[in-house]
């Protein structure tokens, strides 16, 4: 019999996770491994994937592909279902951020978050359908506290993740019929490289901090992986990490107003240290992971 959670049910599925090389892909694919899951682990850093993947279990395997590269998906994804058969579910987990604001951000940092957040979930979904269609399998889109919460010196992230959900809640509503389930996540800060990363950027980290406790708080990873866990087995139709941000959502639309006028008193001088910050290191830095 399954426990409380349900996890024995994940025994024997086969489990595609994009973005696994670290951060909460990582933590998932440990978590559903030892719940008795077989994980298929996509993405880049291919040491890092491969080792997270020895940790999953002799069955796991990774492959090594960019989700904005429609070849390399198809032929990752076709691999998978030859090696094992099928799959049940997908978490399309790929994501990068890159921290500015729209007037000094460099272009092309923001195109390549749009890029990868948006239209990576959107290549991953699509080479994937076929599979989830066959196993009647469930599909979760990770999106983010940042497609309802739209705080400055975010903007590329903040669009894609509100893009993200929209495509979730639509594709949700297309392939129901099909046996489909699809959930979207809304995790807020968590202790992962690419929020470690945010932290430290020398204009955008002091901002963060100057957020009120209850938006920029920082969760655990643990604590993370745990409603995902939840989630996956339950075939969830929404994550909210933590649950409060449920109630956030069913206020969004006071939100930007609350936003504009929380950022009145930091956001000029931010601005002025961010085109100083350009200045001296360009605007074409490395986005964090």
């Amino acid at each position: 019999m399954p426990d409380v959670f349900g996890r024995r049910r994940m025994a024997g599925k086969v489990v595609l996770i994009t973005g696994a090389a670290r951060g909460i892909g990582a933590g998932v694919a440990r978590r559903l491994a030892g719940q008795g899951a077989t994980l298929a682990l996509v993405g880049l850093e291919g040491d890092e994937l491969r080792a997270v993947a020895a940790e999953c279990g002799p069955d796991a395997t990774a492959w090594e592909a960019d989700v904005t590269d429609w070849a390399a998906l198809r032929t990752a994804v076709d691999g998978i279902v030859t090696r094992y058969g099928r799959i049940d579910v997908v978490m399309a987990n790929a994501g990068i951020a890159a921290a500015g604001f729209i007037r000094s951000i460099d272009p092309a940092a923001f195109e390549r978050v749009i890029e990868v957040d948006l239209l990576g979930v959107w290549r991953t979904v699509r080479v994937c359908l076929p599979a989830l269609i066959a196993s009647r399998g469930y599909c979760l889109v990770v999106s983010s506290m940042a497609a309802v919460a739209h705080i400055p010196g975010n903007a590329p992230y903040n669009a894609a993740k509100a893009g993200v959900e929209a495509f979730a809640n639509t594709l949700r509503a297309e392939v129901k019929h099909l046996g489909v389930d699809v959930g979207v996540a809304h995790p807020t800060w968590i202790a992962t490289d690419m929020v470690n990363s945010a932290d430290e950027h020398p204009v955008f980290g002091p901002l963060r901090k100057a957020m009120p406790a209850a938006v920029g708080r920082t969760y655990s990873l643990a604590y993370a992986v745990d409603h995902f866990e939840r989630g996956i087995v339950r075939r969830a139709r929404t994550i909210h990490i933590p649950s409060s941000l449920l109630l956030v959502k069913l206020l969004r639309a006071l939100l930007p107003p609350i936003i504009e006028r929380g950022s009145r008193s930091i956001v000029p001088a931010a601005d002025t240290a961010s085109l100083a910050d350009v200045t001296e290191r360009g605007a074409a830095q490395k986005p964090p992971r």
